[in-house]
């Protein structure tokens, strides 16, 4: 449950990061009914008196002229947004001049994307994290400052943010792994009739996440993966986003994603699922020797599958778990 306080808490503070006043524009490619698009687009732009170009529904080359078209200043997206712009063949025809920031969310955001995309377009991709708990966004690489590779940046104003042991919940130094927590003014009321779940997740005031991660001794923040994706293979812990950023590396592939899936000797196995650009062809043993020149042999993949698309969430999350279950309800009937 989340209260009208916490969505204007939430706009103020994105309108500070990133000094947002009546004279920008962003461009609205998600969803207004989703927290995302909602606060961090909506919200924060008619606060600050901007305007806000609507996209019904996202279409890469149709976006691509939009922005040509309306200049906006900002555009908040997800990483497979992303994906699809840098694969336009004609991307090179298009100006993307007009963004003074690209805020990249949902999901990690890979720095082959990152690279992909700053490469062809000239635009900054600035990485941010939120969750729904906490309404969206409450925190980012800094608008102007240092930006750190892979690191989702610095708290917003009026947040504060550690790292606790995954054990008994201490507060673990720089440099140490543990689950990221939070304590906000847009942080929820709670779950809806789901007491016993919300005194779980908030304790004595700090929202924890479920993220793993970890601090540096600048205060940045970087996210390792969901505390509920890690894998699990005969009794070493594998985190999803290390095998996500080999993918994204491969030359042919447009987008993938690693799943972990039952496993009856291990426990759990990897299985990695690719779509391939355009006029590429590929095979499993090649993309598993591939992994296996870059991974410790407990991380390599046991198997590939190529898709022509992946299930997708409303704003264009590749769905991880729908993949799991799919895995799961195809081991029941067998």
């Amino acid at each position: 449950m989340l209260s009208h306080f916490n969505f204007v808490a939430n706009a103020h503070q994105i309108i500070a990061w990133g000094n947002l006043t009546n004279e920008q524009g962003l461009l609205a490619v998600l969803p207004l009914f989703h927290g995302f698009g909602m606060s961090v687009t909506m919200n924060s732009a008619i606060l600050a008196g901007g305007e806000i170009t609507l996209v019904p529904r996202f279409n890469a080359k149709q976006v691509a002229k939009t922005i040509q078209k309306r200049k906006p200043s900002f555009f908040i997206g997800v990483p497979t947004m992303f994906v699809q712009l840098s694969n336009l063949p004609d991307i090179h025809r298009y100006d993307f001049s007009s963004l003074r920031g690209i805020f990249v969310g949902a999901a990690p955001l890979t720095k082959a994307i990152k690279d992909d995309f700053e490469k062809k377009t000239g635009g900054r991709m600035i990485e941010g994290y939120g969750l729904t708990e906490a309404v969206t966004a409450i925190m980012a690489n800094p608008y102007k400052g240092t930006h750190k590779l892979a690191s989702i940046g610095i708290p917003f104003s009026d947040v504060d943010m550690k790292i606790v042991s995954l054990g008994d919940g201490h507060t673990l130094p720089p440099g140490e792994l543990g689950e990221i927590a939070l304590r906000s003014p847009t942080v929820m009321l709670g779950y809806y009739k789901n007491p016993e779940e919300t005194q779980k997740t908030i304790v004595d005031g700090w929202l924890h996440t479920g993220d793993i991660g970890y601090l540096d001794e600048d205060g940045y923040f970087y996210i390792t993966d969901r505390k509920k994706e890690l894998i699990i293979v005969g009794g070493f812990n594998v985190f999803p986003r290390e095998i996500d950023e080999l993918i994204y590396q491969h030359p042919k592939v447009k987008e993938g994603i690693t799943v972990g899936i039952p496993d009856p000797r291990k426990g759990e196995r990897i299985k990695v699922y690719v779509v391939l650009k355009a006029g590429e062809t590929a095979t499993q043993e090649e993309f598993i020797a591939y992994f296996k020149e870059r991974l410790t042999p407990y991380k390599v993949p046991s198997e590939v599958e190529f898709r022509t698309e992946l299930p997708k969430s409303m704003i264009g999350k590749i769905l991880r778990r729908a993949l799991r279950e799919e895995e799961i309800q195809k081991a029941k009937k067998t």
